[in-house]
């Protein structure tokens, strides 16, 4: 079972890599499950209604978000009738959404849960904690268990990964927006990337126009973020699941330009 996991899109530009490549790499690497994170898909900044129907029109089973995904007020409705968009599971109890969701795949059922970290991050419920008791509930119905970790601290990451070793299929990392190399199989089986990276404009910082950040840094003044233009970069893991295991075979990174 081959899964494609992309980073986070940022914008426009990333909503638009996301529809002109994604069935195409769909097709490519014969993956059977594609999951990508969607916390930026409006304007750099959040996920509404459309921009999340979007990303499932062009060929994403299932979307995950992090600490920006209630930033448009009008996804919060949507995130409790929408199964295949995912908030990180440690916000409080009685946020609305869900932090993890169960999918058919060929003729077999995987879980995927969604979690943020805490350090330089938001003081949010225990991801380590969570995401153990999540783990647990999806163990009682499949072996195939798929973990985007949201965070900033390289450290929280890797920890995770270790703690969530042989337990899960795979821990992928999302947040910083920068492309990892540090893809892995953490043994016995569980595959683990610290970033993903994200599916935005090449030319930028982190997906925003360049030329802000750099004023914001010069003069440490507050500035609007823009999303940069310019070609895209859709980064993203192919990961292969042993189908009776569920344990992670191979991790393979992939970077396209548009």
């Amino acid at each position: 079972m081959r899964i494609l996991f992309i980073g986070d899109v940022m914008g426009r530009p990333g909503r638009r890599a996301v529809r002109e490549l994604v069935p195409a790499l769909r097709q490519q690497y014969g993956a059977s499950f594609v999951v990508a994170n969607c916390e930026n898909a409006a304007g750099g900044l959040g996920v509404t209604p459309e921009t999340a129907k979007e990303l499932l029109e062009s060929g994403v089973d299932c979307l995950t978000s992090g600490n920006h995904v209630f930033a448009k007020k009008e996804i919060i409705p949507f995130l409790d009738s929408e199964p295949r968009l995912l908030r990180p599971a440690n916000y409080p109890h009685g946020a609305p959404g869900c932090g993890i969701g169960f999918f058919r795949v060929e003729e077999r059922e995987i879980a995927v849960i969604n979690l943020v970290g805490r350090v330089f991050m938001e003081p949010l419920d225990c991801p380590f904690h969570t995401g153990e008791a999540l783990v647990a509930q999806a163990l009682e119905r499949t072996p195939f268990i798929l973990v985007d970790f949201h965070a900033e601290a390289t450290s929280e990451k890797i920890a995770f990964g270790w703690y969530m070793a042989g337990r899960v299929s795979a821990v992928i990392g999302t947040h910083t927006h920068v492309q990892t190399a540090d893809e892995r199989i953490i043994p016995p089986g569980t595959a683990y990337i610290t970033d993903v990276g994200m599916v935005g404009p090449r030319d930028s910082v982190l997906g925003v126009k360049r030329e802000l950040i750099i004023r914001r840094y010069l003069s440490q003044m507050p500035v609007r973020f823009e999303v940069a233009e310019g070609p895209v970069l859709l980064c993203g893991v192919c990961i292969d699941l042993c189908p009776e295991s569920g344990r992670a075979l191979e991790i393979q990174r992939l970077s396209v330009e548009i």
